[in-house]
């Protein structure tokens, strides 16, 4: 669950990230979620003329601002708008075999959370878009008006952990048509008591951004690809900011090592620091993982 952020832009956990790529001059980097460029930044800023940056990411105004960003630093970089689980059409496209490490930062970016008309945040009225991709057909009040109330309540549960699932679809079948954000904060109002409400909330919005976006099956589509495309020795780095995000990293990192594949670096995920949470906010939910191909 991501807390609400200011409209800075403050990539979470860049030195940890930098310090556990440990980057070659001269190697190649995917950044799979490059979003407005904080970490690309970093990590080019650390590659000599020989070395190559490559990123994806599926929106639109975020890459473009990336663009802009990376520019200061040097040339040597390529974005694509595309789905980071779609990676290896775009190495093949570079005729790049293999990369010295991977980075995924899957949380929402402070552009989409900020924004005033996507309704990725419960807290301003927008229509229910949610969408990361802009050109993308689905949005989450298409999900919301047309999926059965026992398939409303599975993206609820299974996405949210919310285990007021059940009774929130009911009223959402019942109210339909939903198409803004604060007719579905009021259907959650009258679903739940107001103690610890905002997690519930968060938990719902979360759990249509995730459906809406495919999120766990890109991850899992990502999960299974990557390391054929990894060099040895080189590393991959994911930031995840809830927990079945987490887990799904985890295990697939637990797999590969006893599949004698992988090394894992961070035996317990890496936080933020007190520092860093009192400095970015949205830090605080933020879990590192790190792992060495063998």
């Amino acid at each position: 669950m991501e807390p609400q952020t200011t409209s800075t832009h403050i990539p979470v956990l860049s030195n940890e990230v930098l310090s556990l790529l440990e980057i070659n001059p001269t190697g190649k980097y995917f950044d799979g979620t490059c979003g407005l460029g904080g970490h690309s930044e970093k990590i080019l800023s650390k590659l000599s003329p020989g070395g190559f940056l490559i990123g994806t990411d599926i929106d639109n105004e975020a890459i473009d601002i990336a663009k802009v960003r990376l520019k200061k630093v040097s040339s040597n970089f390529h974005i694509e708008k595309c789905s980071y689980s779609k990676f290896p059409k775009v190495l093949e496209k570079l005729n790049i075999d293999k990369v010295d490490g991977f980075l995924l930062d899957l949380g929402l970016s402070s552009l989409q959370l900020d924004s005033e008309d996507r309704g990725f945040s419960f807290m301003r009225d927008a229509s229910l878009d949610m969408r990361f991709d802009l050109d993308s057909k689905i949005q989450a009040n298409d999900i919301i008006n047309r999926y059965s109330e026992v398939e409303l309540a599975d993206i609820i549960y299974h996405f949210g952990e919310e285990r007021r699932s059940r009774k929130i679809s009911r009223n959402i079948v019942k109210t339909r048509p939903i198409n803004t954000v604060n007719e579905l904060v009021e259907i959650i109002r009258i679903s739940t008591p107001p103690s610890n409400r905002n997690k519930t909330l968060a938990r719902v919005f979360q759990s249509f951004r995730i459906a809406v976006n495919n999120e766990f099956d890109n991850l899992k589509t990502f999960l299974k690809k990557y390391i054929t495309y990894l060099k040895t020795g080189g590393k991959i780095v994911i930031i995840s900011f809830h927990s079945i995000e987490d887990r799904i990293v985890k295990h697939s990192f637990k797999y590969s090592n006893k599949k004698g594949d992988l090394k894992i670096i961070t035996k317990k995920p890496i936080m933020a620091s007190e520092e860093e949470t009192n400095f970015n906010k949205r830090s605080k939910s933020a879990k590192l993982r790190c792992a060495i191909k063998l």
